[in-house]
C-alpha cells in the first residue's frame, strides 16, 4: 500500500512524536508500507509523521546508494522510539533534500557523529556511536519526530529565499512524481 507523504504544511510535521509501545497495532505492516512508499518516491528515510503518524518511527533504505557507497549493501534498518543522546565530531556541511519539501534542496550543517538509542523492528533495543552518512540521515529522519524540518536549520536569509515554494506547497502546488497529501 502506498500511504500519501505529508509536505509542508501539514500539522503532523510540526509536532513531537509519541514513542510507542510493542504492542502498537498493525506495527509489523505499518513497517512494510512505510519501506514501500519510501522507495517508491525515491527516498532514503522516512519517518512516521511524514505519513501523518505522529509516532517514533522511522525506515531507512540505503542500499540504493550501495553502487557509490559500498558499506551501505543490504542496509536497511528500522528505527522505533529513537531518541539522540548526543552528539559529537565536526560540523559538517552537506546538501539535504526532503520528501515533504518536494524540489527544495538546501546546504546544512550538522555534527557527523551521533550517539543513539532505538528499538529494531523486533523491538531489541540499541545504544551505538553512529557517524558519517548515516548519522546524517538519522538526524534529518529523527528531526520530523521532533517537529523539525532540515529547512528549519537554515538561515533566515535562506528561509526568506525559498519561502514562495514554501508557500507554492501550503496552497497545494507541489510538484512531484510521489503522492502527496496537502493542506486543504
Amino acid at each position: 500500500m502506498i500511504l500519501p507523504i505529508y509536505v509542508y504544511g501539514q500539522p503532523v510535521l510540526r509536532q513531537e512524536a509519541q514513542d510507542i509501545t510493542p504492542d502498537y497495532p498493525g506495527l509489523k505492516e505499518l513497517i512494510i508500507n512505510m519501506f514501500e512508499t519510501m522507495d517508491r518516491a525515491d527516498g532514503v528515510g522516512l519517518a512516521a509523521p511524514q505519513i501523518g503518524l505522529p509516532i517514533r518511527v522511522v525506515v531507512v533504505n540505503l542500499d540504493v546508494l550501495s553502487d557509490d557507497m559500498p558499506e551501505f549493501k543490504d542496509f536497511k534498518r528500522t528505527y522505533i522510539n529513537p531518541h539522540i543522546l548526543e552528539t559529537g565530531g565536526e560540523m559538517v556541511s552537506m546538501e539535504e533534500g526532503c520528501l515533504s519539501l518536494p524540489g527544495i534542496h538546501e546546504s546544512v550543517k550538522r555534527p557527523d557523529k551521533i550517539h543513539v538509542t532505538y528499538l529494531d523492528e523486533n523491538m531489541q533495543p540499541h545504544n551505538e556511536w553512529v557517524e558519517g552518512y548515516l548519522a546524517r540521515v538519522m538526524q534529518h529522519e529523527f528531526d520530523h519526530l521532533d517537529g523539525t524540518m532540515f529547512i528549519d536549520h537554515l538561515s533566515a536569509l535562506r528561509k526568506q529565499m525559498i519561502r514562495g515554494k514554501l508557500n507554492g506547497m501550503v496552497n497545494g502546488k507541489a510538484r512531484c512524481s510521489y503522492k502527496v497529501k496537502t493542506v486543504k
